[in-house]
């Protein structure tokens, strides 16, 4: 298995758990509660769990993995700034920008910029 493969599909499930948690965990409502982002949060667990349908199917189609990758990337930069807001300690940041820079990778690797 190719490694852009492997990260793609390791991210795929990654946000397919996270978006199913988020839209069914009374945890992730409390914690979207204390973002202020409770509006979001049912759009944040949907979008998490398309784009990581689409990095499945990115594995096929180039486009859906750069759409889905980059999508998710910009998703995750977003919640550092959610987490910066609520002033989160500093370890709490690390699954969003571990996320962030394995699918601006995955989405710049999909554009040919490593080649």
């Amino acid at each position: 298995m190719e490694l852009n493969t492997a990260l793609a599909l390791g991210s795929s499930l990654a946000f397919l758990g996270y978006g199913v948690h988020c839209l069914v965990s009374p945890s992730m409502r409390l914690e979207f509660e204390r973002y202020r982002l409770a509006h979001l949060r049912v759009l944040t667990g949907l979008l998490e769990i398309l784009a990581g349908l689409g990095l499945i199917a990115g594995l096929r189609w180039p486009l859906a993995l750069q759409l889905s990758s980059g999508g998710l990337a910009l998703l995750m930069g977003f919640a550092l700034a959610a987490r910066l807001r609520v002033r989160d300690a500093l370890p709490l940041w690390i699954p969003a920008a571990a996320l962030l820079a394995l699918n601006a990778y995955l989405c710049l690797s999909s554009l040919g910029a490593f080649e």
